[in-house]
Parts: C-alpha cells; sequence; structure tokens
C-alpha cells in the first residue's frame, strides 16, 4: 500500500484508521496506547499472544505488536468477524 492510498479500507472508516495509525507512529510507546481508552487497546492471548489489539468498529481492528526497541511492528487492519 502506498501512502495516502485508502483503496481496500472500509470507506467509512478511513478517517478513524487515519487517525489511529498516525498516533500510533508518533506514540512515545505502548503505555500511550492503552491509555485511550475509546481505542479499547489490549493484548491478544493463545496464538496471537504478543498482538496488540484495538478496536476501529464493530468487525475491524488494527494489529500490531510491539518490538524489543518500543516499535510497533506487523500493523494489519483484520476483519474480526
Amino acid at each position: 500500500m502506498t501512502r495516502g492510498d485508502t483503496g481496500g479500507l472500509p470507506p467509512a472508516q478511513v478517517g478513524k484508521i487515519t487517525a489511529m495509525v498516525s498516533f500510533l507512529s508518533a506514540a512515545p510507546g505502548i503505555e500511550a496506547v492503552q491509555r485511550l481508552a475509546v481505542w479499547r487497546a489490549h493484548q491478544l492471548t493463545g496464538d496471537r499472544r504478543g498482538t496488540w489489539s484495538l478496536v476501529v468498529n464493530r468487525n475491524w481492528r488494527l494489529t500490531f505488536r510491539v518490538n524489543d526497541a518500543n516499535e510497533i511492528v506487523d500493523l494489519d487492519l483484520e476483519d474480526y468477524h
């Protein structure tokens, strides 16, 4: 995907997804993300252990991992249902 290309994203959620990705890019660490209760940040369990999830809407989640350098990696938009 090219920067600014919103093709393939749920059209009604583009603004929210853009805001979430911008925040994640600027966040000083996962603690800042956890403080935003509106996105319901939480770690997944089981075979997804170590992956974080943020709620975009009822069906969609942004998922990512945080590496040892406290950087967000493997950012993905997933259809949860």
